[in-house]
């Protein structure tokens, strides 16, 4: 059986999984779940394979590249050696606090000055209008889900009058997909970490977090069915007018001002996240020590361990499965930050033996998918309809399940039709 043709097994697999563990499976709408699974093969096919999209495909990398450049000046100015990573002494090496957590703050004030003149608005109303009527989802659903492209948790500010009254499928697809997609204030982050290996990654990027949308609905209406009728089951409903800046200099400085705070989160997240699972390990080694082990046990080799049989099913060349699943169960803790600085780190010195390896994972890692998620999205989401915090709150886990498969099965796309062109691994 050829990798390609896994990657295609374990498409389905994942889905099937997700209707194992639904909460109620003669409820399932069958053809949200197959436009939904079309949709991610056929943006996978014009992505991978058409020539003309190809192109286009490389020019929205390439702007989204220059862009990345243009956000290095501002951090340069005020970081100097410290941003560029060489001094008059030498290399400094990387530094993720100040050589790819500043392009959160470009990157925001960016999308606050698109936001602006109104362009974000007509491109997420785009994308809703194609989830609508291929799906058949709600239209506040379309309109959220949508905005993800764009966002993270702000994108339920979009929906904010209809919230109190979705229906628990509803509000179960506002959270997956939330969590399943990654937004364009954090791509610049995760190109930074790999664009020496993989120059194409901002496109592939791009890519991933739109195919992840379709994926998120299809896992979650898998896992919890609609068996209510939604309000905006019919139509797109106009989106909530979110408050915004009366020129282009407060778009920009309220837009840098979010980005700090982002920044400033994933900080936090990261010296806490860490630390905590540092302690944790030194626990779980205690074992190891009274058992003679060879290498002490840590959490994230035993998440490996569990998403093991994930990592084979993506369609990963075999000797990169173990490397694979190691990132995929770090993911769920440690956040897709680390786990794509570890794809980096592998990539360079030479752990990983097929480029398509790369190529699988960059989609299967991009998404909010891990612990932490939970409190961010239920809480943001419950701080704008308090009259549904216990649902949330009772969907949270289901919905970090629903954006796990989900990326899996992004992943699984990428494998279906990479070739794994465009990555340089070391000794390639």
């Amino acid at each position: 059986m050829t990798q390609h043709l896994i990657s295609l097994v374990g498409f389905f697999v994942f889905a099937g999984l997700a209707w194992v563990f639904s909460a109620d499976r003669r409820r399932v709408n069958w053809k949200t779940v197959a436009w939904g699974m079309g949709l991610q093969l056929l943006i996978g096919l014009l992505v991978f394979r058409l020539p003309g999209s190809r192109q286009l495909f490389l020019w929205l990398n390439d702007g989204v590249m220059a862009l990345l450049e243009a956000s290095k000046a501002g951090a340069d100015f005020l970081l100097g050696p410290l941003s560029t990573g060489k001094s008059e002494s030498g290399p400094l090496g990387f530094i993720l606090a100040f050589q790819a957590l500043p392009i959160a703050i470009f990157f925001s004030a960016f999308a606050a000055a698109l936001y602006h003149f109104g362009i974000l608005q007509f491109i997420v109303r785009l994308f809703a209008k194609l989830f609508h009527r291929t799906m058949g989802i709600s239209g506040a659903e379309s309109l959220s889900s949508a905005a993800n492209i764009f966002v993270g948790v702000e994108s339920a500010l979009v929906v904010r009058p209809y919230l109190e009254r979705m229906t628990r499928s509803e509000l179960m697809t506002v959270l997956s997909t939330g969590m399943a997609t990654a937004a364009s204030t954090t791509l610049g982050l995760y190109v930074i970490l790999l664009s020496k290996s993989f120059p194409q990654i901002a496109g592939h990027l791009m890519s991933a977090s739109v195919i992840a949308i379709p994926a998120a609905v299809v896992m979650g209406k898998l896992l919890l069915p609609e068996s209510d009728t939604p309000e905006t089951i019919s139509a797109i409903p106009k989106e909530e007018e979110v408050p915004h800046a009366r020129n282009l200099m407060s778009a920009i400085i309220e837009g840098s001002m979010d980005g700090l705070k982002l920044a400033a989160g994933i900080s936090a997240l990261l010296v806490a996240g860490l630390g905590l699972v540092a302690l944790l390990d030194k626990f779980i080694g205690l074992p190891s020590r009274w058992l003679g082990l060879s290498e002490p046990l840590s959490i994230v080799k035993i998440l490996g361990w569990v998403f093991y049989p994930f990592a084979a099913l993506l369609g990963i060349a075999r000797a990169d499965i173990a490397e694979a699943g190691k990132l995929l169960g770090e993911r769920v803790l440690l956040t897709e930050v680390v786990s794509y600085q570890d794809l980096s780190q592998m990539i360079v010195s030479g752990q990983l033996s097929d480029p398509r390896t790369v190529v699988i994972l960059t989609y299967a890692l991009c998404g909010f998918t891990h612990v932490a998620s939970i409190a961010i999205f239920v809480g943001g989401t419950a701080a704008l309809a308090p009259s549904r915090r216990d649902d949330l709150a009772a969907l949270g886990f289901r919905a970090l399940l629903a954006a796990t498969l989900a990326t899996l099965m992004t992943g699984c796309v990428a494998g279906i039709f990479s070739d794994g062109s465009g990555v340089m691994l070391l000794g390639h």
